[in-house]
């Protein structure tokens, strides 16, 4: 397994791990169950922690394959600072779950408000992300850089 491979491999987890962490907290939520808002809050966390590794293998992928044929090198220093951009924000996503968890430690009532700020952190957290991983897409993936806008 080289660079890019690892790199490939971990990218997914953030991206995936938000969606889903936003998923069970807003089920949380919904159905009024403190214990899956809480796993919700975990994930997110989880999820944060998952952004540092995917955005610290780019530069290693990077340098395995920038000389291959078909790859889009303009496209790699735009996917490299989305990427900085997403990691921000999905620290800050995972360090305001954490800092909820904190607050609810010992069996104490989530705060309301809290929760909903970590949700709209983490929506944009997660929709950086997406953005973030279709631009990594578009580096060697000619279907997906020259795919037909639909009207």
């Amino acid at each position: 397994m080289n660079a890019a491979h690892l790199h490939l491999a971990i990218n997914h987890f953030p991206v995936i791990g938000l969606l889903f962490g936003i998923g069970v907290l807003l089920m949380g939520r919904f159905v009024h169950s403190d214990v899956t808002v809480r796993v919700g809050l975990w994930l997110l966390v989880v999820s944060g922690l998952f952004a540092i590794p995917a955005y610290l293998t780019g530069e290693p992928a990077e340098a395995v394959v920038e000389n291959y044929p078909g790859i889009a090198i303009s496209r790699i220093g735009k996917h490299e600072d989305a990427a900085a951009i997403s990691l921000g924000l999905a620290l800050l996503t995972g360090s305001f779950a954490g800092g909820v968890l904190l607050l609810a430690r010992g069996g104490k009532k989530l705060p309301p408000f809290a929760i909903a700020t970590v949700a709209v952190v983490a929506v944009i957290a997660a929709g950086s992300m997406v953005w973030t991983a279709k631009m990594g897409g578009e580096i060697h993936h000619p279907e997906i850089r020259n795919a037909p806008s639909r009207p």
